[in-house]
């Protein structure tokens, strides 16, 4: 199986045997630049944006109907290379429309790879504010800390969600309001909290607002590219003035200074 690791092809493979040998391949490569820190991971998080023609070829190659064979893989390449992965580390695949900009890229193929890991232990306590500059939401300004659970962000207060349960939205747009903007908005549509891991407020799409759902852009100070969220499971930092669409034309911004 590991002789796969000696080739230096740069050809991308077009066959299920090739796209399984290269994405592990990857995969080591990856965990390898980690050594000495395989304790701190959480989790692996694997997206394809493949062409959909091509999608058959991908599930096959990551055992899409066996989805622990090609997690014990992995498994197997840890042990093999003593990379040290933890006991209950997580292997999560998605298929998505574009590959997060947080992820790492696979050369020559449509996928990518996000290590998470273990967060740290707060330092301190942070305040931060969320105005909304587009749009009817029940307040103009929220104030979050970093101590507080997630608050969500969507349609309505309160909304029954697939599973059967309620979600309580604490930043809500009522979904009756006069502005159009309000329409577009998701009922489950993002949701922001504290990250230890990244020592700040991060800004996650939920169910609602990912594609082919309602979307999420933001445009950031740091940045001057447009930023899509088109994952559940990988955010955005957020940023002093950092201004996040909701939907179509509903915008809130982020920020550190509570408004005058």
């Amino acid at each position: 199986m590991f002789n796969l690791f000696k080739s230096n092809s740069n050809e991308r493979p077009t066959d299920v045997k090739g796209l399984r040998d290269a994405l592990l391949r990857f995969v080591k490569d990856q965990l390898q630049k980690m050594e000495g820190e395989g304790d701190a991971i959480k989790g692996l998080q694997l997206f394809i944006a493949c062409l959909p023609e091509d999608r058959h070829l991908y599930e096959a190659a990551i055992g899409v109907e066996q989805p622990d064979q090609f997690k014990q893989e992995i498994q197997r390449i840890a042990d093999d290379y003593a990379l040290a992965l933890p006991s209950g580390w997580a292997l999560d695949t998605n298929f998505v429309e574009e590959l997060p900009s947080e992820a790492i890229k696979v050369a020559n193929l449509p996928a990518a790879l996000f290590i998470r890991t273990k967060q740290h232990v707060i330092q301190k306590s942070y305040t931060a504010y969320v105005r909304v500059l587009a749009g009817e939401a029940e307040k103009e300004q929220y104030e979050l800390h970093s101590d507080d659970s997630k608050v969500n962000i969507g349609r309505e207060r309160k909304v029954q969600v697939k599973d059967g349960f309620f979600r309580i939205n604490q930043i809500a747009f009522p979904g009756d309001a006069a502005n159009e903007s309000n329409k577009y908005i998701s009922r489950q549509h993002a949701h922001i909290e504290w990250s230890d891991e990244h020592d700040s407020f991060m800004i996650f799409a939920d169910e609602g607002g990912v594609p082919p759902g309602n979307k999420i852009k933001i445009r950031s100070v740091n940045d001057e590219n447009l930023i899509k969220l088109n994952s559940t499971q990988i955010g955005h930092r957020l940023q002093e003035g950092d201004q996040v669409i909701l939907g179509e034309s509903a915008v809130i911004e982020f920020s550190f200074k509570p408004s005058m």
